[in-house]
């Protein structure tokens, strides 16, 4: 029992260790920095989605594949592993971001090789999610990691704005010099997020990688069979899908509106920074408010998914979110859902700190309901496979949001216009949730 527990426990400080990266350099810290560098907030907007689609690119096509690698050589660790080490890199390297030699195709790189990093180390560890606890139990053990994982972000959110993000003044929140000597002139403070989520990454996955041990398999291959094998095995995979046609129809909605959703966080600090002119103290206050939703609401989805099972959970979260998507476009300095307001107002910053907590409790609550909801529509015998598909599926359409909110940015000009196709996507998503049955194809028709 209490190896059991260690294992959990080792396994929610995956969330803990790589949530930063979502929270200080996709959406609140980084990405309003390179706004303020680049200085023309639409122009930041495209070349941040032509970047952050990229990536997603290089995701889809490779996801699938390693993940039949993995299935067959049972060691998803090794690659755990590697993946860590893109993500340590990818993030240390923003630090060489100064003002004065910004490059922002350089910097778009790095980011790009530590967002492949997280996004395939979450991969591996999300199939590791049928091992640890009854499934009964996997809704709370879902939503726990996903809290924890919060908590995780803004714990070191806090730090970044406390001690080291300089705002206007050259001062961190805390009214201080960022500490450390760094100079505030050269933004050194805020270029040390990088640095600051790599060392949290390399510490906090200690656990991890001591607690957390893989069930021990005897039909395992070397890697060289299991890389023979493993494109047939995917084109098999790929060809029975659709006779599943719960666990299809599932693929597909999830793909969607958790595309729309990573858009949101991809999206939120940059729009904010461009279209209301934060500062990075004040995304920071919207990190935090969206990082404390999440992880409450996380938490709390988990509990109602165990009582009333995944589906509702995501349908509410889905409404919800598309909701946000359409208040978050009509929310400028000089307008709100249409009434004009004053250009000194505070409206638009308290209506968009509002949205923020929403998008936070809407996204914390609906990932943890949709790994669980992988549970229940896979066969028993084949969970590992089944989460490469949700892998596959999470990943082969990544870089729709961002590529189009680059490409609707580019066409209009406008940041407002152009999250609209968040929208969309999130509308297809709940559409295809009408398919999926609570409990996969074993249900009752």
């Amino acid at each position: 029992m209490e190896a059991a527990r260690k294992r959990i426990w080792g396994w929610y400080f995956f969330d803990w260790a790589s949530q930063p990266y979502n929270t200080l350099l996709l959406t609140f810290i980084f990405g309003p920095y390179v706004v303020s560098i680049v200085g023309d907030g639409s122009a930041a907007q495209a070349i941040w989605g032509y970047g952050v689609g990229a990536a997603g690119v290089v995701i889809a096509v490779l996801s699938p594949l390693l993940g039949a690698i993995a299935d067959k050589s049972g060691g998803r660790m090794a690659f755990i592993w590697l993946f860590s080490a893109l993500y340590v890199l990818g993030s240390w390297m923003l630090w060489y971001s100064a003002p004065d030699s910004f490059n922002v195709w350089a910097v778009m790189i790095w980011f790009s090789v530590g967002l492949v990093g997280m996004e395939f180390a979450t991969t591996f560890t999300n199939a590791m999610l049928p091992d640890l606890a009854p499934r009964e139990d996997l809704g709370k053990v879902s939503g726990s990691g996903w809290a924890f994982g919060y908590i995780g972000g803004l714990s070191c959110l806090i730090i970044m704005l406390l001690f080291l993000a300089e705002g206007p003044s050259g001062k961190t929140m805390l009214g201080i010099p960022p500490i450390l000597g760094l100079d505030p002139s050269l933004r050194e403070g805020t270029r040390a997020v990088g640095p600051l989520t790599a060392i949290w990454y390399a510490v906090f996955m200690i656990p991890f990688f001591l607690w957390v041990r893989e069930p021990r398999r005897t039909d395992k291959l070397g890697i060289g069979a299991a890389i023979a094998l493993a494109w047939p095995e995917l084109k098999g995979t790929l060809s029975r899908l659709p006779s599943n046609r719960s666990f299809f129809a599932f693929l597909g909605s999830s793909m969607f509106y958790r595309d729309a959703l990573n858009g949101m966080y991809a999206f939120g600090g940059i729009y904010s920074a461009g279209v209301l002119g934060w500062s990075v103290t004040q995304v920071g206050i919207f990190g935090i408010l969206a990082a404390f939703t999440g992880a409450v609401f996380a938490w709390l989805g988990g509990k109602a998914d165990s009582r009333f099972g995944p589906k509702p959970v995501i349908i509410l979260n889905v409404i919800v979110l598309t909701a946000v998507a359409a208040a978050v476009s009509m929310v400028s300095r000089t307008s709100i859902f249409g009434i004009p307001i004053a250009p000194d107002s505070a409206l638009p910053d308290i209506a968009f700190y509002i949205l923020g907590a929403l998008i936070g409790a809407g996204g914390g609550s609906l990932q943890s309901a949709s790994r669980t909801m992988m549970v229940r529509q896979a066969p028993a015998d084949k969970m590992t496979e089944a989460f490469g598909l949700y892998a596959l599926s999470g990943k082969a359409t990544s870089f729709i949001a961002p590529l189009s909110i680059a490409v609707a940015t580019d066409l209009t000009g406008n940041q407002q216009l152009g999250v609209t196709p968040l929208i969309g996507l999130f509308i297809i998503g709940l559409f295809l949730l009408a398919w999926v049955k609570p409990n996969g194809e074993q249900a009752v028709p």
